[in-house]
Formats: C-alpha cells, sequence, structure tokens
C-alpha cells in the first residue's frame, strides 16, 4: 500500500501531538513531534547560556547538537533525546514553553531542523506535527490537517498537562503564553504558523482525542483509496 506523508499543523495545546501519536500507531507510521525539536534546541541554549540574538554561538551551537527520537518500551511513548540523553520533561516545562518561540523564529534554526525533518520523512510513511510541516516541510503532503481550538480550553488543557508532571501554573499565565506563541508563530518571517490552502480545518474545542483521530484518519482513508492514488 503506498505510504502516506501526514502533515498535522495548528496552534500549542490543541491536541496535536496526542492526535498525531495515535494516528501514527494505527497506520504503523513513524511519528515525528517536529515542536519538540526546537524545544530541544531552546533547551540546549538556555543551559549552556547562548544567548538567542548571538548568531554565531547560535550556529556554532546547531553544528554540535544531536537531537534524537527513540521509542521508551515501557510507555510506548517516542521520547527526545538531546546529545543523547532522554530530555522528555525537561523540554515541556514552562520555561521552555515561555522561550520556544523566540528561537524557533531565527532563520538559521529553522533551516536545520527542517532539513532534518525532510530527512525524517524522506521514506514516506511519517506522520508529522508542528507549525509548517503542510506549508514549509512537506507541501507535498497527501494529508494536511490544521488544528485549532479556543485558547481558553487549550489553556485549561496544557495546565493539566503540567500538573500531571508536577507543575503548577495559573490559567492566566498559561493563556497569556499561548497568545505570545500564536502571535510570534504566526507574524515570523522564517515559515509561518499558517494554515496551507489544501490543509483541512478541524477545530478541537468540543473533540476528544478518539474523535480527532478518527477525523484525521478518514482523511488518511480517503487519500489513500482515491482514484489517482
Amino acid at each position: 500500500m503506498k505510504q502516506l506523508v501526514i502533515a498535522i499543523d495548528g496552534y500549542s495545546s490543541c491536541g496535536k501531538s496526542t492526535t498525531a501519536k495515535a494516528v501514527a500507531a494505527a497506520l504503523h507510521y513513524a511519528y515525528v513531534d517536529t515542536g519538540a525539536m526546537y524545544r530541544a534546541v531552546t533547551l540546549y541554549l538556555l543551559e549552556h547560556h547562548i544567548p538567542f540574538d548571538d548568531l554565531t554561538q547560535v550556529e556554532q551551537a546547531l553544528h554540535t547538537l544531536q537531537i534524537s527520537f527513540r521509542r521508551n518500551r515501557r510507555t510506548g511513548r517516542n521520547e527526545v533525546f538531546l546529545d543523547g540523553v532522554n530530555r522528555e520533561d525537561d523540554i515541556r516545562q514552562m520555561v521552555i514553553s515561555n522561550s520556544v518561540s523566540e528561537v524557533s523564529i531565527i532563520p538559521m534554526v529553522r533551516h536545520a531542523m527542517v532539513a532534518q525533518q525532510q530527512r525524517m520523512g524522506r521514506k514516506r510513511g511519517v506522520v508529522m506535527d508542528g507549525r509548517d510541516i503542510g506549508t514549509t516541510v512537506f507541501p507535498d503532503a497527501e494529508v494536511k490537517v490544521f488544528m485549532t481550538a479556543d485558547v481558553d480550553v487549550r489553556a485549561q488543557r496544557r495546565q493539566a498537562e503540567l500538573a500531571e508532571k508536577g507543575e503548577h501554573v495559573g490559567l492566566d499565565v498559561i493563556a497569556e503564553n499561548l497568545r505570545k506563541r500564536d502571535y510570534l508563530d504566526s507574524t515570523r518571517t522564517e515559515s509561518p504558523l499558517r494554515r496551507a490552502a489544501d490543509a483541512v480545518l478541524l477545530d478541537t474545542t468540543h473533540l476528544v482525542i478518539d474523535e480527532q483521530v478518527d477525523f484525521v484518519l478518514e482523511r488518511v482513508s480517503a487519500a489513500l483509496f482515491a482514484p489517482h492514488a
């Protein structure tokens, strides 16, 4: 059967990653959380005290750091490794959320990550979620979904995720962070967050994850069994 590239773009805390993981598992496809890659770069820069506007040091860091994904056999999660060390929980902290959009607007960071993502998806049979998968990374993806949701609902979801990890943050703080990230992601010059012309809109405000997964899988079936597929 034909192997597809499935691009799931959209705003933070809409359920992109959870939906993408479930879709990948259902199809036995590889899953790539591109947002985690930008979070890993952000973590590296912060831990090495590299100013985001020091482009010389940022470029050196990009040549040095190594990002990879490994499947946790116990949990089944795809987890992010930075320089060979599992940093999955570290990159999800609020301190990273507060800075990741500032890092992801740096052109050389985007170029490096996009190149790596394109290598990961070269053999197809992959589900990628992020901000610019359907517009920049894989504009030829057979299935494109753009996810959105009410910002207050997104803040509640994000708060619950953080609480599960023992990090308690107020809803107003999270909502402000989401609005800031939405603005920075949507207005950046390099690969801004936007819905591809051929992407299907999925508003998850009132949907549970199973409904989101079914929505994407229906689009996959349509792509697989269309006359031109």
